[in-house]
């Protein structure tokens, strides 16, 4: 199967490895795009990767999480942008998106200069310095999902194939997500469809600038694996809701805790919640976690776990990983 076509909206993919996106800190202080994170996405697509999704990009100066992070804040970022997409699609055929976050809490004071903002006024569970965001208002969010459709109208300006949305890993739309992060009275806080609100609003918005043949992915993280935290069946009630607004990719993994399930580590260990989402929705479901082999990336897809097997860390090692496999 792992060499199987698929249809992703109005797209088609030549098979059904996926490269996650991970950070590589290679992009200038700025946030532009470098030569030498052009050449690392060019190897990986020539090796034959169906789908590639870059790694997180920012989009805003607040929203910033580290270093040398790729930007799509400004209009700047395109000319490099297009470099990179036009790359890809010259030496391949491999499609290609670009996630695109903003960090919330997880956003550095000394990387970016506006200080944090989050749902609520709550210490984030990874968070040492004991920092305490600025409680966000109504401005406050209407200017991130704009924040969220600008960046993806510059996304497919500069050519690629779509957009994912990044509500995992701890970042400011899992902080929405999570009821530990979450203490708003308002309609971005309390049941499910409240605190995932502003991940629908986003996708409605994010569907109707790009149009219909733009892929948009979202990364839920779907479980925290803390007590209290978000839950298998948040997770499968979330990707019911976000098929029905428009999105195409339902990419499932950690929650506040990040890219790492404590309760298991074989192959495909996000599949307590990919299993029962693929049940739940018509989309694809993409499954990321400690998938090395492909003889592991095709038992996840025969044994029913998910549509697509995304290759990380091996990935990240060896760039010819698709050709091999």
């Amino acid at each position: 199967m792992l060499k199987e076509e698929i249809c992703i909206g109005n797209s088609k993919l030549n098979n059904r490895i996926v490269m996650p996106p991970m950070a590589t800190s290679k992009s200038t202080p700025e946030g532009f795009i470098t030569p030498e994170l052009i050449d690392y996405y060019r190897q990986r697509a020539v090796a034959g990767t169906g789908l590639i999704i870059t790694e997180h990009a920012y989009i805003s100066e607040e929203g910033k999480a580290s270093p040398n992070q790729v930007s799509v804040s400004k209009d700047e970022d395109i000319e490099g942008l297009r470099k990179l997409a036009d790359e890809i699609h010259h030496c391949s055929n491999t499609k290609i998106i670009v996630q695109i976050n903003h960090a919330g809490s997880l956003a550095k004071p000394d990387v970016s200069e506006t200080g944090i903002i989050a749902p609520s006024a709550v210490v984030h569970p990874r968070r040492k310095d004991g920092m305490i965001p600025k409680e966000m208002n109504t401005d406050d969010i209407e200017k991130v999902i704009y924040d969220f459709v600008q960046a993806a109208k510059r996304v497919q300006e500069a050519g690629f194939d779509g957009v994912e949305i990044h509500g995992a890993h701890g970042y400011l739309l899992n902080q929405f997500y999570s009821p530990l992060t979450n203490k708003r009275t308002d309609a971005y806080g309390g049941c499910l469809e409240n605190r995932i609100r502003i991940h629908c609003q986003i996708l409605d918005a994010v569907r109707k600038e790009t149009g219909k043949d733009f892929m948009i992915s979202i990364r839920l993280g779907g479980v925290d694996y803390l007590e209290g935290g978000s839950t298998v069946e948040d997770s499968v009630q979330a990707s019911v809701l976000f098929e029905k607004h428009g999105a195409d990719i339902i990419s499932v993994t950690g929650g506040l805790r990040g890219y790492i399930n404590p309760d298991d580590a074989t192959p495909g260990y996000f599949r307590d919640m990919s299993v029962p989402v693929k049940q739940a929705v018509k989309i694809s479901v993409l499954l990321t976690g400690g998938i090395n082999t492909p003889e592991e990336a095709e038992a996840v897809l025969q044994e029913g776990y998910a549509d697509l097997a995304g290759i990380g860390r091996a990935m990240l090692k060896d760039p010819d990983w698709s050709s091999n496999a």
